[in-house]
């Protein structure tokens, strides 16, 4: 199986480039924050408790986001693989995932570390922002996503660095030019 960790800030494109390789490559796709979502939009009590803490920029707990993922990798059947978006965010939650996947018999074959600097990322967000009304999106919480981010979850990158994962990804040009650098680094893990 191909499993791939998408990794970046937020506003870094991870949604837009996983639509991409799924196109090419036919992986199954799991966005935690897409999951949330809908579980804020269908008034779930775990929607509820996810809703505080995203609404303040704040990680949703792990053991909530370990949960869904579990529920997820369960349902699945005949995948040729997995994208990772928004999942791990965490080093606990990196051990979690590997865990996850090895009782399944396999594990992360790469994370993507998409490379965006914070003015370009705010940048991003506000705009995405003022398309789709996301309320995570707006300037009162970019800034705590971002502290949120370099101080919690950018320590990841060591994590896969030692796991031989990380492959770090220039994240700014065109969409074009960034699967580009995306898919060069995938067909690597395929050459026989």
């Amino acid at each position: 199986m191909l499993n791939i960790v998408i990794f970046g800030a937020p506003g870094s494109g991870k949604g837009t480039q996983s639509k991409l390789m799924i196109e090419k490559y036919g992986l199954d796709y799991i966005s935690t924050g897409n999951v949330l979502r809908e579980a804020i939009t269908a008034g779930s009590e775990l929607g509820k408790l996810a809703n505080s803490y995203m609404n303040e920029g704040k990680l949703v707990p792990d053991d909530l986001i370990i949960q869904l993922i579990s529920d997820f990798l369960d349902g699945m059947s005949d995948s040729r693989g997995v994208i990772f978006d928004g999942f791990p965010r965490t080093i606990p939650q990196a051990k979690a995932l590997k865990e996850l996947l090895n009782r399944r018999g396999t594990d992360v074959s790469i994370m993507l570390d998409l490379q965006v600097d914070d003015d370009e990322l705010t940048r991003r967000m506000l705009e995405r922002g003022r398309i789709s009304g996301r309320t995570d999106d707006k300037p009162e919480t970019i800034q705590q996503r971002l502290n949120v981010y370099h101080t919690q979850t950018a320590p990841l990158a060591t994590y896969y660095i030692s796991e031989d994962r990380r492959v770090a990804i220039k994240g700014t040009g065109s969409i074009d030019d960034i699967f580009r650098r995306i898919d060069g680094a995938v067909a690597n893990l395929l050459k026989p």
